[in-house]
């Protein structure tokens, strides 16, 4: 039910003591203001009857044309409402002006636009693949910003979990793109953040299982004996060398060329984050980097096979789909070189990265240094790594038990 008045706001008067007269509509408990454009003093205001006293002159004009005005307000409240039981004050307030509402997608359209045009091409399709999937929800209809509620947001999470199988982190991630196009249209000012059901409503993410490799697991991979020069030799040499090289990842991994080492460390463009980082390598690290120094060429080759040498790497399209690629292949050797040496574990590239966290925490290495290493934003993305180690720990105890 949407309440319409008219009041005086008398915490705004101007140089000649006159004060603004406004529209109120509240509805769901929020209130929305839209002026009249009409001023007047307090004498002239009657508080209880919301009317303007006879005392003024052209008070019968003015009165009459306030009582338009709510009666404008009323019957479109009535409108909308008749038509969505989610309309929101603000849309009303939309309406009463002749703004038109926002629809999500086309809002969302032109949010991607933005990191297409930055070359974000990773961010761009999860972003969009998870906009999509809300598309066909709807029915490819347009679904206006007022409509998301927590009620619709709890029929889209079962839709997800019942419908489509998805898992609690699964619905997690969905939540969090949505909401980042929804913060951005804040930001705009085209939505009030208030309105925003994801402040009030959240996926609670499940901790996952972090595979990784033991001291003895990697020394497995070290010494299995591969044909010089096959795919999962290079592929078992990128794994061990980042094992050691501060868990690099895969995407950065690929794309360093020989400018990006000066002997002792690796320096680079971080992919995901666009931030410069600097790796110093251990012994093992710059072994496996100096073998492959035989096939350099010229500086701008890639270090590791594993994007081809006229790889275009200014087009972000190309070689997002060339190391894409190349992740999938590496992941297939990998999982077959697990298999082969009869470890148990779900063993992809990123692994690697658990790994050096792991490995370098039980070594001592505090974990500021560790959090530096991996360039991780927050020391709080490597605390769970601590916990893994500390949840070992508590299994080692259980020993005194058998």
């Amino acid at each position: 039910m949407t309440t319409v008045k008219v009041i005086l706001k008398e915490n705004k008067g101007n140089l000649r003591n006159e004060y603004p007269i406004y529209i109120r509509i509240i509805k769901d408990r929020k209130a929305r203001f839209i002026s009249t454009g009409k001023y007047i003093k307090k004498e002239h205001w009657n508080e209880k009857t919301s009317r303007i006293k006879k005392s003024l002159p052209n008070s019968v004009r003015l009165n009459a044309y306030l009582a338009q005005k709510v009666a404008e307000a009323e019957a479109v409240a009535v409108e909308l409402e008749t038509r969505s039981k989610t309309v929101s004050p603000n849309r009303i307030k939309e309406k009463i002006m002749g703004v038109s509402a926002i629809d999500f997608f086309s809002f969302a359209d032109n949010y991607l636009r933005k990191y297409e045009a930055r070359a974000a091409v990773g961010t761009y399709r999860s972003v969009k693949a998870i906009v999509e999937k809300l598309r066909q929800y709807c029915n490819n209809k347009p679904l206006f910003l007022d409509q998301i509620t927590i009620n619709f947001l709890k029929n889209y999470e079962n839709h997800l979990r019942a419908g489509l199988g998805n898992s609690s982190n699964t619905v997690h991630n969905n939540f969090k793109k949505l909401n980042q196009v929804l913060n951005e249209a804040i930001r705009e000012d085209l939505y009030d953040m208030q309105s925003n059901p994801f402040l009030r409503y959240k996926i609670r993410q499940q901790p996952s299982q972090r595979a990784y490799l033991t001291e003895d697991e990697i020394m497995l991979f070290e010494q299995m004996l591969l044909k010089e020069g096959s795919v999962k030799f290079h592929h078992r040499n990128m794994y061990v060398f980042c094992t050691y090289a501060g868990g690099i990842r895969i995407s950065d991994l690929l794309k360093l060329k020989w400018s990006n080492f000066d002997g002792e460390r690796i320096i680079f463009k971080i992919q995901k984050t666009g931030q410069p980082h600097s790796i110093k390598l251990p012994n093992k690290a710059l072994e496996i980097i100096e073998y492959y120094k035989q096939f350099m060429k010229v500086e701008t080759d890639f270090i590791f096979p594993g994007l081809k040498s006229r790889l275009d790497d200014s087009d972000p399209i190309a070689l997002h789909n060339a190391i894409s690629s190349a992740t999938s292949l590496c992941n297939k050797s990998l999982r077959t070189i697990a298999k082969e040496l009869n470890i148990n574990k779900s063993i992809s590239f990123h692994t690697s990265r658990h790994t050096f966290a792991t490995r370098a925490l039980r070594k001592g290495m505090r974990i500021e240094y560790v959090s530096k290493n991996m360039a991780h934003t927050k020391v709080a993305q490597t605390q769970i790594y601590t916990k893994i180690i500390n949840a070992e720990l508590e299994a080692a105890m259980d020993i005194f038990n058998s």
